[in-house]
């Protein structure tokens, strides 16, 4: 158990169930998320590290279940835990970005009054300290003229914009743990350095801790502080973003790195990852079932 980690994950198994049937999908995820920092979950698509994150939430699908192990958040075991306890805790102390910022939004409510009830539920503030708080957060995200955005409708806002308002709700509660799941994917380049530079300084003031679901390595470069890599569902590498990058250990992490482009290398080849080392990677997977 590490003492400095506010979410620790220990040997969980997940699996989907079908017709009396099980697939793993997580094989025995050992993760320590460090209290106040930003720990990148990184991978390729299929690798589970959403699955990961939807653990910690209890946001499964209904065919995967937990089948062993342990998920502990400030010292509260969340497996087994009862859904009145982990409702309680979403929302107040873990929190949660999504991927897509047009479709997280309900497109039948205004931006104002999916804000508000956020805050009036997990906080109980009346209408008017909602509102006056909504539109403080508005202003920390970098809203400009708040008080028109909150009578708008998602569709009417950016892809930008829509991912300011779910980090402004993800954060409106001051929670101490979010996960944030691949949210800067569907926004272009230059939009996301700003989310990314927004998102980084709210966490770094408000000191809240942050598991960053992704698939880029140039995001986890410039965003987190420490560095996990995940295929087929099993941890392979864990360490800080400076010691990973400068000197993986896993052959896999080593070949993620070669094949992404260097701006400052512009001649470098690119290297893609070998199949036989995906086809190594899965046989121990496999091999890792059948034990």
């Amino acid at each position: 158990m590490n003492d400095d980690a506010l979410l620790q994950i220990s040997q969980l198994h997940a699996a989907v169930l079908d017709r009396g049937r099980a697939s793993p999908v997580l094989r025995g995820v050992d993760l320590a998320v460090r209290r106040g920092s930003i720990h990148g979950l990184v991978g390729e698509s299929g690798g589970g590290k959403t699955m990961v994150g939807r653990a910690v939430l209890d946001l499964l699908p209904d065919a995967v279940r937990i089948t062993g192990g342990s998920i502990r958040y400030d010292g509260r075991e969340l497996v087994g835990a009862a859904p009145r306890e982990r409702r309680r805790l979403l929302g107040r102390e873990i929190s949660l970005i999504l991927q897509n910022p047009m479709t997280a939004l309900n497109p039948a409510f205004r931006i104002g009054a999916q804000m508000i009830d956020v805050l009036r539920l997990h906080l109980k503030m009346s209408r008017r300290q909602a509102l006056l708080r909504t539109l403080q957060l508005l202003r920390q995200v970098q809203i400009r003229e708040p008080e028109r955005v909150i009578w708008l409708y998602p569709h009417e806002l950016s892809g930008g914009m829509c991912q300011r308002v779910l980090i402004a709700i993800a954060f409106s509660c001051e929670p101490k743990l979010i996960i944030a799941d691949e949210p800067t994917t569907a926004l272009d380049v230059t939009v996301q350095q700003e989310v990314l530079r927004l998102l980084k300084g709210m966490q770094r003031r408000l000191g809240t801790t942050v598991l960053f679901i992704t698939h880029d390595l140039g995001v986890v470069a410039k965003l987190c502080d420490d560095v996990s890599v995940i295929f087929a569902g099993r941890i392979l590498e864990t360490g800080t973003v400076a010691d990973v990058f400068a000197q993986p250990k896993h052959p896999y992490t080593t070949a993620l790195l070669d094949a992404v482009p260097r701006y400052d290398r512009p001649d470098r080849a690119l290297h893609p990852i070998p199949t036989s080392l995906h086809e190594q990677l899965w046989q121990q997977a496999w091999q890792y079932d059948a034990r």
